[in-house]
């Protein structure tokens, strides 16, 4: 698999998965597969392997491994598991062990973040628990604690590799920051602090309330505009352009409310920001210099639906499905929403956490009830088919040579074509 955004070449061997949404952009965008269509707990199945523990982070893959985040309250570990691609055999699995008490939401188990990889090494962001980075045999190559990761939602932010760097984004909390590692060796290269400052003018879920929970879940991407590479933080309030370089702000833009779920997607011409909880979204094109805010192509304060899922984006068009079960179809030039068509669910449960991928002009995402739902992206709404594997998941699909890989809270699962299959 090949991911081009914007010029750059994210990886370069196929069949490669390397990081959450598999590329550094996060753009979800799946080229040169074939993958199912259709499947159910039985059919289209090439392995299924029990997990120790629930989890919402969501499988890497690289070469003949698949990697998960993986925490266990039994024994207060924080690990990353890896299986054989071919097979789901467990290969090896290496962690940490934190005893101490680290807030979370019941919904959000420790280790949300996923890993990610460049062939060389695989990283992990345990939160609270410190960063982590191992090679592909499993060996622990360094531990960075950057101190504690406090927030009553817990944590859910995934590590960036870019070059010889490590970009983590340590947050929710007061101690949020932005740090940039050496990958070989975990050293700081730069960091900066990110303010998360609450606003009593809000109007999202929180409005009218003097303690309204703030913070960003968001993983940051990196793009590149004009041959200049830049780094894109969702921040509390705050849409940031950073050089991934040196750490400097390259510009910023305002409008976002305090709460954010969604990570930044880009088009290849226009950036998307969406906030949580009802929250304000807006579009901006990237390769400014300093204060933005007025160069913004549009803005909506407050959305109709609860949004966490980032959307993937097919010719100007962003798809995601919602908190309430809606498919929702944003125009990226306008904002305005195309369609929102409610999904169905074999468990009632039709919400989603998890950020949809796109494979040619099909979108794939899962729900909370393990269905995974296939959409044409077309402004005009088409369900072409609906998948169950009855197990509770928040996590995103990972793609790797024609084979689905989808985790859920009880199990890991390879999905691929079988003979006549769709």
């Amino acid at each position: 698999m090949v991911a081009f955004v914007a010029g750059l070449v994210f990886s370069a061997e196929a069949g490669n998965w390397p990081s959450w949404r598999g590329d550094v952009a996060g753009s979800g965008v799946v080229r040169g597969e074939k993958i199912p269509l259709e499947w159910d707990t039985k059919k289209n199945v090439r392995w299924r392997v029990p997990l120790p523990d629930r989890g919402n982070s969501s499988p890497i893959v690289w070469g003949d491994k698949v990697f998960i985040t993986q925490a266990t309250d039994s024994d207060k570990r924080r690990t990353v598991m890896c299986f054989e691609k071919r097979t789901g055999e467990l290969l090896w699995r290496s962690g940490v062990t934190y005893t101490k008490e680290e807030k979370t939401h019941k919904t959000n188990p420790y280790c949300s973040g996923s890993p990610t990889t460049d062939g060389r090494v695989v990283v992990a962001n345990y939160a609270s628990a410190g960063v982590a980075a191992y090679d592909l045999e499993g060996q622990q190559l360094w531990h960075r604690k950057l101190g504690p990761q406090e927030h009553i939602w817990g944590n859910g932010t995934s590590p960036v590799l870019f070059g010889d760097l490590c970009i983590v984004y340590h947050g929710p909390g007061p101690h949020s920051s932005l740090h940039a590692l050496d990958k070989l060796t975990g050293r700081t290269v730069w960091a900066r602090k990110v303010e998360e400052k609450d606003n009593p003018d809000r109007v999202d879920g929180f409005r009218g309330r003097a303690d309204g929970i703030k913070g960003a879940f968001t993983t940051p991407i990196v793009i590149e505009d004009k041959g200049r590479p830049e780094l894109i933080l969702s921040e509390a309030n705050t849409l940031r352009a950073i050089n991934p370089k040196d750490g400097r702000e390259l510009w910023h833009c305002d409008g976002l409310n305090p709460l954010l779920y969604t990570s930044p997607v880009y088009d290849g011409n226009v950036l998307l920001t969406m906030g949580g909880y009802f929250g304000s979204s807006f579009a901006v094109k990237p390769g400014g210099n300093g204060d933005v805010t007025t160069k913004r192509l549009w803005h909506d304060p407050r959305s109709k639906k609860n949004r966490l899922g980032t959307p993937v984006v097919r010719e100007g068009f962003a798809y995601f499905v919602n908190m309430s079960g809606f498919m929702e179809c944003i125009d990226m030039k306008s904002g305005k929403v195309v369609y929102e068509e409610r999904m169905p669910s074999t468990k009632n449960n039709a919400a989603a956490w998890a950020s949809p991928i796109l494979v040619e002009d099909l979108v794939y995402v899962t729900n909370q009830s393990g269905d995974t739902h296939v959409v044409r992206a077309s402004p005009k709404f088409e369900l072409l088919a609906s998948n169950p594997v009855g197990e509770y998941s928040n996590s995103t699909l990972a793609v790797s040579d024609g084979a689905i890989y989808l985790r859920t809270h009880e199990s890991l699962w390879c999905i691929g074509r079988s003979a006549g299959g769709k």
